[in-house]
């Protein structure tokens, strides 16, 4: 999935909501700061700007530094067709001052879906009427600009590439030809845009013997890390992920992940993917992928030839990915939703009424803090509300609220049951894309 980086940032923060009475969401508070505002003291502050500004800059952009929702109407560029991860900002009420802000994900009808902060007092997925929107926004000159949100996991992992791949080689076994630093002759012909004839074959092979290092982390950053979605992943899954897309191509890659996680396997990493990856433990998430390699090299016809290295490269791979996760003391592939809210939600910028109230001694197994949990939370707020965004029929008003027990239930933008919501989502999930694409 093509998706700018502060959008893939946000994706990280999925999950991350407040905590109901005196204590703060230690991460809402960072991205008051990190968005430029130093007097927000509690997450009571509505937060929906701030989350947009702190992601931005994670993503290597300078937001509006303010809290306000509208001061977005007059930042970057004015878009005037939908953009996945453009900044809609919309209005709230009949304030002229009041408004929401968040993250484009699709338009379906008259409906916009967006991922954002503060959407029902957390970082999630939710559906707003596209009569309120005020405007869509882009940052100048994007592609002139780093992502600076990904950049130290891509530095690292990209150590380690080339430890694996070594320096320059000409196999006649290798179907890659001549190659250096694990980038191929054509790659790098490709990258000068130069073809490769009689004429220029010694001239790129000596380049290619020399090649420097700047390219070298241009094309494995536009090439694999990029396309491969790795920066949407923390930084354990993001080395494996990226490191398969290196060595068996980013479309294989992207089809190993999703066999893991069990999805539909279309070779693109979307909604459904990311809640899936989300939802798994990262140690049996990285050890399943580090398998499924294994599996795939002990299929390929040179494997007699480099199967053992194939296998010591999985296993140094887990290996550092290992030891990342327990330095890092990661314990998810995408997100790891650290406040689980319980008692009663606040009105939220989301809606235009109150969220469900909650018990706070229930114990509800849809929020609970298993894996379980977690995988059906996910499955029902992504799924249903990006799906139409893939081709997936879905119904455009249904928004799903959390709570510890649900209570209620009405048309339209109040969601329906937790729990029936969460099978449905689940059911949707696990059909045939196949079946329910539009006619």
């Amino acid at each position: 999935m093509d998706q700018p980086p502060w959008l893939a940032a946000a994706w990280a923060e999925f999950g991350v909501r407040e905590i109901p009475g005196k204590d703060d969401a230690p991460e809402i508070l960072r991205y008051f700061r990190e968005a430029g505002d130093t007097n927000a003291e509690t997450e009571a502050t509505p937060w929906c700007a701030a989350f947009l500004g702190s992601m931005l800059k994670r993503g290597g952009y300078a937001g509006t530094g303010s809290l306000l929702a509208r001061s977005y109407l007059d930042w970057g560029e004015a878009l005037d067709t939908p953009r996945i991860g453009a900044i809609a900002v919309l209005s709230r009420g009949d304030d002229p001052n009041a408004g929401h802000v968040g993250f484009l994900l699709s338009e379906v009808g008259d409906k916009l879906y967006l991922l954002g902060g503060n959407q029902s007092d957390a970082v999630t997925v939710a559906c707003f009427d596209k009569v309120r929107l005020l405007g869509l926004r882009w940052p100048h000159d994007i592609s002139d600009a780093a992502s600076a949100g990904d950049d130290l996991i891509f530095l690292k992992a990209l150590a380690h590439v080339l430890e694996m791949e070594g320096g320059f080689s000409d196999d006649p076994y290798d179907p890659g030809g001549p190659t250096n630093r694990g980038i191929t002759l054509e790659t790098y012909a490709n990258f000068k845009k130069q073809p490769v004839d009689d004429a220029s074959r010694a001239r790129l092979i000596s380049e290619l013997k020399h090649i420097p290092d700047d390219i070298v982390k241009t094309i494995y950053r536009q090439r694999y890390f990029i396309p491969s979605a790795s920066t949407v992943f923390t930084a354990p899954l993001a080395l494996m992920h990226f490191d398969a897309a290196v060595n068996h191509g980013v479309g294989a890659a992207v089809r190993m992940l999703q066999s893991i996680v069990g999805v539909t396997i279309d070779g693109e990493i979307g909604p459904e993917t990311l809640a899936a990856v989300g939802a798994r433990g990262l140690s049996d998430l990285l050890d399943d992928y580090a398998e499924m390699r294994r599996t795939r090299y002990r299929a390929l016809p040179h494997f007699w030839r480099f199967g053992r290295g194939w296998l010591k490269r999985v296993d140094a791979t887990l290996v550092t990915a290992r030891t990342w996760a327990a330095s890092d003391q990661t314990t998810r592939g995408l997100l790891e939703p650290r406040q689980i809210a319980k008692g009663e939600s606040k009105m939220s910028d989301a809606t235009d009424a109150p969220t469900q109230t909650t018990d706070d001694d229930s114990k509800w197994w849809a929020h609970s803090k298993t894996l379980w949990g977690t995988l059906i939370t996910a499955a029902a707020t992504v799924i249903p509300a990006v799906g139409p965004a893939l081709g997936i029929v879905l119904p455009a008003d249904i928004i799903q609220t959390f709570g510890d027990q649900a209570l209620t239930a009405v048309q339209a933008m109040a969601g329906l049951f937790g729990t029936i919501l969460a099978i449905y989502g689940r059911l949707k999930a696990d059909t045939p894309l196949s079946l329910l694409r539009k006619s």
